[in-house]
């Protein structure tokens, strides 16, 4: 209902522009929230609970993606399926996993290849430098594939074959062929 509002707001001249990029809008609100959960658990468990930064990222990176799975198969990629939701959800942890893992690089180099960590730089340095290598760096470059990874392999569009016979008769230069069987009549 909220989105519903917000869109309902837009003057028709930006609602055209941005309705075609809604999945891609919707995986980007369900990635800022999950960057909201990720930063505020990494530095709550970072200087409360754990010692090692890597650990406290690690896990906070963990329970976002979680978050990320349950609102990016009930919202943004709603309407896409095919899959069983076991191996969907299996996909989408390795896919997961290797965006965890790409997002670790920035904050391994900005921890021991540039050595922004105590003792060599003060506090307030090397949380900035974990803020920007693991929080915006990492997740930035995490993001990247995982908008490519999901839409390829976890959530790819269900071919019916409506669509197939209408690829196929679509003319050159159409850019989004009708799926509607009844176009054809």
């Amino acid at each position: 209902a909220f989105v519903e509002k917000m869109v309902n707001r837009l003057p028709e001249r930006v609602l055209v522009r941005v309705l075609p990029h809604a999945e891609m809008l919707k995986f980007l609100v369900v990635g800022g929230i999950a960057f909201i959960v990720t930063t505020v658990l990494f530095f709550g468990i970072k200087w409360t609970v754990l010692l090692s930064t890597r650990t406290a990222n690690i896990l906070a990176v963990l329970i976002a993606t979680v978050l990320s799975y349950v609102l990016n198969r009930e919202w943004s990629f709603a309407q896409r399926g095919g899959r069983q939701r076991h191996h969907e959800a299996a996909l989408f942890f390795i896919v997961a996993g290797i965006g965890l893992a790409i997002n670790q690089v920035p904050l391994w180099t900005s921890r021991y290849v540039f050595h922004l960590r105590q003792p060599e730089v003060s506090v307030l340095m090397e949380n900035f430098a974990d803020f920007i290598s693991g929080s915006i760096i990492g997740t930035l470059l995490a993001t990247a594939f995982r908008w490519w990874a999901m839409r390829r392999y976890v959530f790819p569009e269900e071919a019916t074959d409506s669509q197939v016979v209408l690829d196929i008769e679509a003319t050159p230069g159409t850019k989004t062929p009708t799926t509607d069987a009844t176009a054809l009549d």
